[in-house]
């Protein structure tokens, strides 16, 4: 059985997980979301996404 996640999923929990376990401040995690949304709109965007999908394929191929 595959079990599927968006990376949103997964950062969203991670996010609340340290949030709650104050290893983070609310200003640290503000200030992290904000940048993650800005260089969503930019052209680092592209490169990013490969990179990450390239990471997940590989990830995928050694549990096989």
């Amino acid at each position: 059985m595959a079990l599927t996640l968006s990376a949103v999923v997964v950062f969203g929990i991670l996010a609340v997980v340290l949030l709650r376990g104050r290893h983070v401040s609310l200003g640290t995690a503000s200030v992290l979301f904000l940048f993650g949304f800005f260089v969503a709109g930019t052209g680092a965007y592209k490169p990013i996404y490969t990179a990450c999908q390239a990471i997940a394929q590989a990830l995928t191929h050694l549990t096989t």
